[in-house]
């Protein structure tokens, strides 16, 4: 969200446009009976909620919901990540895309810390938020010198690096292709170092490649959805602040729950719309992106800051 625009008095949206937990745990409850099992808390930042605890406890209580994890940059994880995991939450996803400070904080805005990250992924560790992943979206020229040292802080901890492709997420983030780092080219980099494997998925629709370290420090994970486009097997859709949901990262539009939620629609109404949208979906961008990046870069495609990570 470039601070040029939204300054820091600005309202993005009004308590009364934003979802209740209420309307969230509806729609949890009927998503779940439709036989959605993994439910994620991501943002913009999740635990800028100071009730986020509470929200946990009740998706948590929600029958069928067997993982419940939270994406974050892990700057306010420290102090609430034992009273997360009480609630029930299982595990944490933390965003960090390097651990060279100046790197760091010119990825971060200038807004972060990095040993407050670092305090926050020890304390999720010692809350027993496992496993950690952490988030590592690489750039050309802005951290991907910066990549080994990562993997070489986290190997052996039991904490997976996920290594991301930078993405064209939104219209905004100034994306071009030569700026992608082929996860190809950084495997290379990481076998040359530390040989590893392939490993199986862990479910159906996982979105990362798994490897492990032949010398038995763990494993690490590679997002490739610009070079190696996954949407065929994709099982996820997003649900935004103000009630959107959302069938793929790189929408254009979604569809409103909060209107019908706000009307009068019942757990039958809302599961006849859940099933409608997921049926009908046809969500392929990053495969068409592959044919004409020019293009699909082109379209006018909902911003990251509304759709979560």
């Amino acid at each position: 969200m470039p601070a040029t625009e939204f300054h820091a008095d600005y309202e993005f949206l009004r308590k009364s446009q934003r979802l209740t937990y209420d309307e969230i745990l509806k729609i949890v409850r009927v998503a779940t009976s439709l036989g959605v099992s993994k439910i994620r808390l991501t943002g913009g930042e999740p635990l800028l909620d100071k009730h986020i605890a509470e929200l946990v406890a009740g998706i948590a209580a929600v029958p069928g919901v067997e993982d419940l994890a939270l994406t974050t940059n892990a700057m306010l994880l420290a102090p609430q990540a034992r009273s997360l995991h009480e609630a029930g939450l299982d595990r944490v996803t933390i965003s960090l895309d390097s651990l060279d400070p100046a790197v760091f904080k010119a990825m971060s805005g200038g807004r972060g810390d990095l040993a407050q990250v670092l305090e926050g992924i020890a304390a999720a560790e010692q809350a027993g938020l496992d496993p950690i992943k952490i988030n590592v979206v690489v750039q050309r020229g802005v951290n991907d010198h910066t990549v080994l040292d990562l993997l070489e802080h986290f190997r052996g901890t039991g904490h997976i690096v996920r290594l991301i492709e930078f993405m064209d997420v939104g219209n905004r983030n100034g994306w071009r292709m030569e700026q992608v780092v082929p996860s190809r080219e950084i495997l290379g980099h990481v076998q040359a170092r530390w040989p590893v494997e392939p490993v199986e998925r862990n479910y159906p629709g996982e979105v990362a490649r798994r490897y492990r370290y032949l010398d038995g420090q763990g494993e690490i994970g590679f997002i490739s959805s610009v070079t190696a486009p996954f949407c065929g097997s994709c099982s996820r859709a997003r649900l935004s602040a103000d009630g959107v949901l959302y069938t793929c990262l790189f929408a254009t539009q979604g569809t409103d729950l909060r209107g019908p939620l706000r009307n009068g629609a019942d757990d039958s109404d809302l599961s006849d719309i859940l099933s409608r949208i997921w049926l009908q979906r046809a969500d392929r961008y990053s495969e068409l992106r592959r044919v004409d990046v020019a293009e699909a870069h082109a379209q006018s495609k909902v911003e990251m800051y509304r759709i979560g990570g």
